[in-house]
């Protein structure tokens, strides 16, 4: 006959064993888990959303179609300006903006609030007035906007 201390021993050690099993089960998903491809950035879904921030920020002075006001509010539509320099957009839009500027051979002097947006916000509606209005631009991510806000 098996002492109960026997017993208790066996069943620690049991419990030992598969806790140590769990655990390395654990470690396994983790480690391959940091191998998976992550997800590739959807410019189009970016887009879509962005076109709703311009909506609700940029269409009072920008107009509807981006072309702006002449002399005024500078077009984004053909903008020889908004696509010479992602990074400059990007503060821009984060930041503000005063002072003179020429946009498609017009002078501007005028000054842009800085508008409260995420990160994410502010890449998707960059992501929108760089592939809209006849601009064809790359994707600005929203970590080249967090990096732009330091």
């Amino acid at each position: 006959m098996r002492s109960p201390s026997f017993d208790f021993v066996k069943s620690i050690s049991l419990n030992m064993k598969k806790g140590i099993v769990f655990f390395v089960l654990c470690l396994l998903t983790i480690t391959f888990s940091s191998f998976q491809k992550k997800t590739p950035f959807d410019l189009k879904a970016s887009i879509s959303r962005g076109q709703e921030i311009y909506s609700a920020n940029c269409i009072a002075c920008h107009m509807e179609k981006g072309e702006g006001l002449e002399g005024v509010f500078p077009p984004l539509a053909k903008s020889d300006y908004l696509m010479a320099d992602k990074k400059r957009s990007i503060v821009q839009v984060v930041k503000g903006v005063s002072g003179p500027m020429k946009v498609n051979g017009v002078d501007y002097n005028g000054e842009m609030t800085a508008f409260e947006l995420t990160d994410t916000q502010v890449s998707d509606v960059l992501n929108y007035v760089r592939n809209s209005f006849g601009n064809k631009g790359g994707a600005v991510l929203s970590t080249e906007v967090l990096a732009a806000r330091k």
